[in-house]
């Protein structure tokens, strides 16, 4: 640690790592194991309060909108005096040389007069293994957060902003000594891409295996999350093609369906019926001018929104494919190991069986502590993906450390490696999800998503509450992400929590301390909905 702090919670004892966590017997963790949840009985998504996103009090409306008023108008009129008293600070914005400037419009106002204030609470450097615990490069701006310096000192803290939900961000274990195996045999590069000299029999073993994950018949992988969406997308569909995507898909799906050419229609978010409506309308009128048929229609969903930490009507869903016969394209990002009683995602949460989804999509970089992505199909679609994914052709194939990371901690999951060790996380984390966004409802604070979801969103809303939220709690030893415009609209700015299988209920109660002392002093606690006091 150094000259470091350590945080609040490890005050009274050394702080263990998500290694130490992980390899103890659950019975010495907590004092009785994790119940396992099931999908709903009769497979049907249940729409339940936990899951439906709470309309905000009108009076936080309104000052918001006074704060973000407020903020704008000072900042035009700080830009009309600085134009002409500090005219070589905003020469980037102005015409130069005949060259017209590069940034300009709102976006780069934005940036430089609401980002940059709370800069210091965004792209926080790390030093070590982003598990149960972080540890923070401390760093310091003497120029209002424009840039920044290393002070030489580091922080521990508990994390609450990873991916690692099941806990395999470790830099010892059965998945660190495999991959040291990998390297030893196969390097750290393979320096070409797939289609030319960089296939391993590693990639094959890795395919081969999250196939028979997922349960479907082939499976290629991609060595980045983002392009395995916005380059498979262009693969499946194009010109008469019809896309219909949820409103609140990630930016990979959109930039995907954008560059693919096919039509484009957008439905609420989770909501059947007007994806329905979309689908009766669409099929009626045809392709634009001509009216023809669409050659193929693809509906786009997540399995688990990042942002809202809802979860996707699945069922529902698969009952308009087989009514209107459209091909189903399903986002497993973030759900795939986290949800469902055997950690196989949405289809495993609900019950459904993958052969009702025709295509579906997963990373590595969350649950299983690596990085890339996959797409799981018919052979026949994925030979189809393979050929013709610019991923395939011109990017570098995934690395043998991370293919290794991928295969053990798949494995593990799945019960073929470690015993009971895969169940465990995915209990813990099923019962940490659970307790912790219960417990915020409980509190009064305006909470987003499923209770099962291992993504929990905190609406913060106003401009001024973004960093001093963030700021408080780094200063009670607790490492979140706030979220703002252009990642969530504009007034709904939030705290995205995310929970971990290595997290024990000594963190969680800690965190939550914190969270409701911390929401009491800037009046979070606005829900209007009725839940029984926290006993």
């Amino acid at each position: 640690m150094g000259k470091g702090k350590r945080a609040h919670f490890d005050k009274y004892r050394p702080p263990i790592s998500s290694a130490d966590l992980m390899s103890t017997p659950s019975s010495l963790i907590d004092d009785c194991p994790p119940p396992l949840y099931k999908p709903q009985p009769d497979g049907k998504h249940k729409e339940n309060e936990a899951h439906l996103i709470e309309d905000a009090p009108i009076g936080v409306l309104i000052t918001t909108y006074m704060s973000y008023f407020f903020l704008i108008v000072f900042g035009h009129i700080r830009d009309f005096f600085g134009f002409w008293l500090k005219s070589d600070e905003y020469k980037h914005l102005k015409t130069q040389n005949g060259y017209a400037p590069i940034n300009s419009g709102f976006d780069t106002f934005y940036h430089r007069r609401l980002y940059v204030r709370i800069r210091d609470c965004f792209n926080r450097p790390v030093t070590n293994v982003p598990g149960r615990t972080i540890t923070l490069l401390d760093r310091k701006s003497e120029d209002y957060n424009r840039t920044f310096k290393l002070t030489g000192e580091t922080k521990e803290v508990l994390n609450l902003s990873s991916y690692n939900y099941l806990g395999f961000a470790q830099s010892e274990g059965p998945c660190a000594d495999a991959v040291e195996t990998a390297v030893r045999k196969y390097g750290v590069a393979t320096c070409s891409s797939r289609m030319e000299a960089g296939t391993l029999d590693q990639h094959q073993e890795v395919e081969a295996l999250v196939a028979r994950f997922v349960g479907k018949e082939a499976a290629m992988i991609i060595s980045m999350g983002f392009a395995t969406n916005s380059t498979t997308i262009p693969a499946l569909v194009g010109k008469g093609c019809l896309i219909i995507s949820d409103e609140l898909n990630h930016s990979s799906l959109v930039y995907g369906a954008r560059v693919s050419g096919a039509s484009i229609r957008v439905f609420k978010h989770n909501d059947m019926k007007d994806l329905e409506a979309v689908l009766r309308n669409s099929i009626a009128g045809g392709q634009p001018r001509t009216h023809r048929p669409w050659k193929k229609i693809l509906v786009m969903v997540e399995g688990l929104y990042s942002m809202e930490g809802s979860i996707c009507a699945l069922p529902e869903i698969v009952e308009l494919k087989k009514k209107y016969k459209f091909y189903l394209y399903l986002d497993e990002a973030h759900s795939i190991g986290a949800m469902g009683p055997n950690g196989r995602g949405i289809c495993d949460y609900f019950g459904v069986d993958p052969e009702d989804v025709d295509i579906m999509m997963g990373t590595f970089t969350k649950s299983f502590g690596a990085a890339g992505g996959y797409i799981a199909a018919k052979q026949e679609i994925v030979d189809r993906v393979r050929f013709y994914t610019h991923a395939s052709v011109y990017a570098e194939a995934i690395t043998p450390p991370i293919l290794q990371q991928i295969y053990t901690s798949m494995r593990i999951i799945m019960g073929e490696e470690g015993g009971d060790e895969g169940r465990r996380r995915i209990q813990q984390l099923a019962r940490n999800c659970r307790f912790f966004s219960a417990e915020l409802r409980k509190m009064g604070f305006i909470v987003y998503g499923d209770e099962d979801s291992p993504i929990v969103p905190l609406l913060l809303f106003h401009p001024a509450k973004i960093p001093a939220f963030s700021r408080e709690m780094l200063k009670r030893g607790i490492a979140v992400v706030v979220v703002g415009y252009p990642a969530t609209p504009i007034i709904t700015s939030r705290v995205r929590f995310c929970l971990s299988a290595a997290h024990t209920m000594e963190d969680l109660k800690f965190a939550l301390q914190h969270i409701s002392e911390v929401g009491d002093d800037m009046v979070l606690k606005v829900s209007r909905l009725n839940r029984p006091a926290v006993a």
